[in-house]
């Protein structure tokens, strides 16, 4: 039999550290970027990808305009858009790619990762770092996580955008109620 109790404490533990290191202000600046935005673009890839679609979700459901990168109905990028890309090492080919032409579109381009000084770093606006370790970053100054892949690095992801949705929520004074009517229903 399987015990996972003291696998889900480390879990739990290393998830606390990361975000507690992590820039409050990043919230404030995701919040002016969004704000500033005629829509918004999000890009990423593997599980980050998954994470980053959920954050989508809850952008449409509050009331943004929100295109998934690579979805058949996602519309072209132009000056005023905000592109969000969520990569741990910041130097996925594809997404190198996508930030160098949204660039050239005059896109703002907003990096979530654990590398600022990667090649997407290095041509976006603005960049929110989460200090997880991932494969491609084991030798920095960051504990080992002990989980497989970049796994501390997306769980991270999906609970600071989701703390940012509660907290705008909040901010907004919208409940819940108001939220989910924008919930799919051809479900």
């Amino acid at each position: 039999m399987l015990n996972i109790e003291n696998i889900e404490k480390q879990v739990v533990s290393e998830l606390s550290l990361t975000l507690s290191q992590m820039n409050a202000e990043d919230a404030e600046g995701l919040n002016i970027q969004l704000q500033n935005a005629k829509n918004i673009f999000l890009a990423a890839a593997g599980r980050t990808k998954l994470m980053l679609q959920g954050f989508g979700m809850r952008l449409m459901h509050i009331g943004f305009s929100v295109h998934i990168v690579g979805d058949v109905t996602t519309p072209a990028i132009g000056e005023g858009d905000l592109l969000i890309i969520a990569s741990g090492s910041g130097e996925t080919g594809s997404l190198v790619h996508i930030a160098a032409k949204a660039k050239k579109m005059k896109a703002a381009i907003l990096l979530v990762t654990t590398n600022a000084e990667s090649s997407i770093g290095k041509i976006a606006d603005d960049i929110i770092l989460i200090p997880a370790s991932t494969p491609k970053n084991e030798n920095d100054n960051m504990p080992k996580s002990c989980q497989p892949g970049a796994s501390l690095f997306e769980q991270s992801l999906l609970i600071f955008f989701d703390s940012f949705i509660f907290a705008y929520m909040r901010e907004k004074k919208l409940d819940v109620g108001q939220v989910m009517v924008k919930h799919a229903n051809l479900e």
